[in-house]
């Protein structure tokens, strides 16, 4: 009896260890995780700072090698970048090079901004470098073709477009050919209506309901697009006189409500079109009147050739972020073209004005249908991803700018990344470092 009784406090005795000890390895591992954390945190912040010494150290080495013309060595030794200074005097020989802009001059040709895939090219090449595509010249020398003929043609050349949409695969390069595309238009004295980022024509600030026209207007981005609009074609809109003198409907005005003295202004006489945007800029009853009333006055310009460039422009053919009430527990979402501003400028049907959309993959629109309302049918241009051609002066450009050693950068390698990314651009600039 005194052994079982023994042998059970033994036990007992045995298990109470067990169990505390149990709780203190828990305790301890309880405390372990934190110190885990923090040696990951560490890691990731030594990471960090060691690649912004290789970020400063490449910027340092890339900056001492400036001007240094023999390191711009292209495949087969030919040069990487052109001779050539202006988009205007760019032919097939210049197609598959690289030519440099500077800041300055992007900053004050295209002072709306620039495309993300731009900005992004820029950052991590360290070089406002762009590539000269076939694709670009061609685009060009359709408009240039449209307002200045060739005195003679053999009947064989390609059949001008007035309107263009500019589709293809994502990161092929649309929206850098449109951006390319207004500033040679702009360096040739055209006046350019500039859309970098047509989505937010379609998302943000104040939205109402107009009893007059049935629409929703958005007075916020209305005031924003034309003052846009007047960042670098003030000049010449202060010498282009109006032609349309149809009283100005009044909506509501931004967080402001509707104006109960009057319902409309009329355009005084004499009146440039920079008066006409001003009304617009300073009266937020009139932002949304004013911009569909410019559309029609940009229709009767002739001084100077006018093009209309939307990028993003998918995004006009699907659903706001804006919503009308139907009943108290739902909400029917309003169309990108039942919105006021969208509706004066998504049509091509006018055959004499020049405009130009670009498709863009970062609105997560989607794929739409081929034939698109008020789309001419023959207006899609599909932009190609880079050729294997193409992709050997991009991975070159990369070597030059330091993206990857020169003792990992060969042929095969750069192949296999052009094979792998399948041409997309975004792609292949961030694979080139992993090369080896």
């Amino acid at each position: 009896m005194l052994r079982s009784l023994l042998r059970s406090a033994a036990s007992h005795s045995r298990t109470f260890a067990t169990s505390k000890q149990t709780k203190g390895s828990l305790t301890k591992a309880k405390r372990s995780k934190p110190k885990s954390d923090e040696l990951s945190a560490s890691s990731s912040a030594a990471a960090e700072a060691s690649d912004q010494v290789h970020d400063t150290l490449r910027a340092k080495l890339l900056a001492d090698e400036a001007g240094n013309r023999a390191l711009d060595v292209g495949p087969n030794g030919r040069p990487l970048f052109t001779n050539t200074t202006a988009l205007k005097d760019l032919t097939k020989k210049d197609a598959c090079m690289y030519m440099e802009f500077s800041s300055e001059e992007l900053n004050k040709m295209l002072p709306e901004g620039l495309p993300i895939g731009m900005v992004k090219e820029f950052e991590e090449s360290l070089r406002n470098g762009l590539l000269v595509r076939q694709g670009f010249l061609d685009l060009r020398d359709n408009f240039r073709r449209i307002v200045d003929p060739p005195m003679y043609s053999d009947g064989k050349g390609l059949k001008l477009r007035q309107q263009v949409v500019l589709d293809g695969p994502a990161n092929c390069g649309k929206s850098i050919a449109l951006a390319m595309l207004v500033l040679w238009a702009r360096n040739e004295g055209w006046l350019v209506l500039y859309s970098p980022r047509g989505r937010e024509w379609t998302h943000g600030g104040f939205f109402y309901k107009n009893p007059q026209t049935g629409l929703w207007d958005t007075p916020v981005q209305a005031a924003n697009i034309l003052q846009d609009f007047l960042k670098y074609n003030e000049t010449v809109l202060q010498k282009l006189p109006c032609h349309v003198f149809d009283p100005i409907p009044l909506g509501e005005g931004a967080g402001v409500g509707l104006r109960k003295d009057i319902a409309s202004i009329s355009v005084p006489e004499n009146s440039s079109l920079y008066d006409l945007i001003q009304i617009g800029i300073n009266n937020t009853h009139a932002a949304v009147g004013v911009l569909v009333h410019l559309r029609k006055e940009l229709s009767h310009v002739k001084d100077v050739p006018v093009l209309i460039a939307i990028d993003q422009y998918n995004s006009w053919f699907t659903f706001s972020e804006y919503g009308e009430a139907n009943t108290v527990r739902s909400t029917r979402p309003i169309h990108a073209n039942e919105l006021s501003t969208v509706n004066a400028f998504r049509s091509m049907v006018d055959k004499d004005m020049m405009m130009v959309g670009a498709f863009s993959h970062t609105t997560s629109v989607g794929k739409l249908r081929q034939e698109l309302p008020g789309v001419p049918s023959d207006a899609r241009a599909i932009l190609p991803r880079y050729s294997l051609d193409e992709a050997a002066t991009v991975s070159h450009y990369y070597l030059r700018q330091r993206l990857v050693s020169r003792e990992s950068f060969s042929e095969d390698g750069w192949k296999k990344i052009y094979y792998l990314a399948n041409g997309n651009g975004a792609e292949m600039r961030w694979l080139v470092p992993f090369m080896r």
